[in-house]
């Protein structure tokens, strides 16, 4: 027995060495290699210049030009200046794979002779900060899917060759510089952010027009070189219209009655005005009054069961558990009910109670700690306390949740129950949970509209799934909230701990089910707002219903959401699927089957309008 465990162990060993050694995903080192070897230097492989080959990785084995993360696992950016690139852009072998383009923040190709031009697939590298494109010979027109990079701080395209229109970046309201001085770009000056703006410069162009209102942020030299261009700061002033004209002319030509009227009605406009403001005042005093209540964003730790935020040092389970040594006993006697997982076969309470562990929360259904085993496997163990339910009633249980399968449903790999005690056993998910990336510090820059209304999809349609599969078993989920949500090592969102509620019967299940969609609804309003769902004595579903009651329905959502300038008629629909879902009537509920064609119609219109930013 002691030579199989042994074997076990040195396989699994060895198995865990060699998916720890790839730290990049050979699809990006793919097309890292062909994005490269399209910008080949006179026909010499610019990437054996660069230590780039598929055999290699970028960031392990530092490739030139390369930075990748503090992990070492994802490419974050690119710089690649005065190389003598001569090739053509192909921005799609960077933007069309996903895991780069979720990572890539910074481009820069400065001072080669690159041609071609920008594809509109750039707006796939929606995490771009940083593109510097100066000093090549790039031409075309600039695509009017930039827009759709809400993270681009600097945009550099000048010294190339592009013609045609600027696009509409005005969207971006984070852009600080905007940089395309010698190039043929023609047509009017789009509107931009100008209070933002903190370098912008057009000259040596073919545009025309006037010069929008810069604020006084930006002088001559910004748009010299373009002839037809005319309006402050140039020297060359607009000529007037004809109808400008008349309209002088005619103020000129007024009578006095004409003169006594218009005195009359400024008189009673005045009065108006006045009559205005003080119902605003009032208005106002009132919204404060609520407002003032307002959830505060805070480094909050997470309320429940699932804390993946508390720190502290790491004992052995048996230690951090406090285990009597009558409950050591009766433990180590038997194995875990291994489940699903082949790779925890064989485990016994023996290894747990030995292992590190660190207690990562404490609630009112119990504890949970984090195990770190001898072959490096770390798991999560959950202590539940207070659950009435008979031993053989949760073996039945645990093994028909074990049935139901669903991508975004974490599986218990493993399971004990006795009278004394009853333990869960998780997979370790190391980016923690729902909870931490709406609430946590930078929680507002990286948590886009798009990827909310994404994680919403998804969570609906698990837990319809699980609500659809489990329905006859009347087996709800019983804890649905943020906290019990926890992202893969893919970003998506996986629903933990379903099932571990209140046990229900067949009379009290669909009371259970509802309760889990007013559980979901709550998340929704966690997404919207980015509040907390309760501080300070403050419960945020009795807020957003004040709020929406006194018609102020946009201070609802989050800041960082709407200095995005994400559409506002998409998150109120989200909002009154979100509202439906907390009604205080669990019979006007809708079933979570209904909640996913809401949602989903949402996202296909948001779909359908990025894909219309698109030229």
């Amino acid at each position: 027995m002691e030579r199989i465990t042994i074997r076990v162990v040195i396989i699994f060993s060895v198995f865990l060495l060699l998916h720890t050694t790839t730290c990049v995903e050979d699809e990006v080192k793919r097309s890292l290699v062909d994005f490269l070897a399209k910008l080949s230097k006179d026909g010499v492989n610019s990437g054996a210049l660069l230590g780039w080959n598929s055999s290699s990785d970028p960031c392990k084995d530092r490739w030139k030009g390369v930075t990748c993360d503090a992990r070492n696992t994802t490419v974050g950016k690119l710089f690649l200046d005065n190389l003598g690139l001569v090739g053509e852009l192909d921005i799609g072998l960077l933007c069309n794979v996903e895991l780069l383009a979720d990572s890539l923040t910074v481009l820069h190709l400065e001072n080669n002779n690159i041609s071609g031009g920008i594809s509109s697939e750039i707006a796939y590298c929606k995490q771009l900060t940083r593109v510097h494109l100066n000093g090549n010979k790039l031409y075309g027109s600039l695509p009017a899917s930039l827009s759709m990079l809400n993270n681009l701080k600097i945009l550099d395209v000048s010294n190339n060759k592009f013609f045609s229109t600027l696009p509409d970046l005005s969207r971006i309201s984070g852009l600080t510089v905007f940089l395309a001085q010698n190039n043929a770009i023609s047509g009017e000056i789009p509107r931009f952010d100008f209070s933002n703006l903190k370098q912008f410069d057009v000259s040596n162009n073919n545009l025309s027009g006037a010069v929008p209102d810069v604020l006084g942020h930006f002088t001559t030299a910004s748009f010299l070189g373009n002839p037809e261009l005319c309006g402050d700061p140039l020297p060359n002033k607009c000529p007037s219209s004809p109808q400008a004209e008349n309209i002088v002319d005619n103020s000129k030509s007024s009578s006095k009655d004409q003169i006594i009227m218009f005195v009359g009605y400024l008189v009673l406009g005045l009065v108006f005005v006045f009559l205005i403001i003080f119902i605003l005042c009032k208005r106002i005093r009132r919204k404060k009054k609520i407002v003032d209540s307002l959830p505060q964003k805070a480094e909050a730790t997470e309320d429940g069961d699932n804390s993946m935020y508390k720190s502290s040092t790491y004992e052995s389970l048996e230690y951090k558990a406090g285990f009597s040594k009558s409950e050591n006993s009766a433990l180590v006697s038997s194995s875990l009910v291994v489940l699903t997982s082949p790779e925890v076969n064989g485990l016994r309470f023996e290894d747990l109670l030995k292992a590190p562990a660190e207690m990562l929360g404490r609630g009112n259904n119990g504890s949970v700690y984090k195990v770190v085993l001898e072959n490096r496997m770390t798991l999560v163990v959950k202590r539940i306390k207070n659950w009435e339910i008979a031993s053989h009633e949760i073996n039945q249980r645990m093994r028909r949740l074990d049935q139901v399968k669903h991508p975004n449903v974490l599986p218990a790999l493993a399971f004990y129950s006795s009278k004394e005690e009853k333990l869960l056993v998780y997979e370790y998910q190391q980016n923690g949970s729902l909870f931490k990336l709406l609430h946590g510090t930078h929680a507002a820059e990286t948590f886009d509209w798009a990827s909310r209304l994404g994680v919403a999809a998804t969570l609906a349609e698990a837990l319809a799934f699980m609500h659809q599969e489990l329905q006859d078993d009347w087996i709800a989920h019983g804890n649905f909230k943020s906290s019990n949500i926890f992202l893969n090592k893919n970003m998506e969102p996986c629903i933990s701990e379903y099932g571990l509620g209140t046990v229900t019967t067949p009379a009290s299940s669909s009371e259970a089910f509802k309760d889990d969609v007013h559980g979901f609804g709550v998340i929704l309003l966690e997404l919207l707002t980015g509040n907390l769902v309760r501080h300070n004595g403050v419960d945020l579903t009795d807020w957003v219903h004040s709020v929406v009651r006194e018609e102020w329905t946009g201070e609802v959502f989050d800041k960082a959401l709407r200095s995005e300038y994400a559409s506002e008629e998409r998150m109120v629909s989200l909002l009154q699927v979100a509202l439906k879902c907390v009604n205080p009537s669990p019979e006007a509920r809708p079933a979570m089957n209904q909640v996913v064609v809401m949602i989903n119609k949402i996202k296909e219109e948001e779909e359908r309008s990025a894909i219309s930013y698109e030229p």
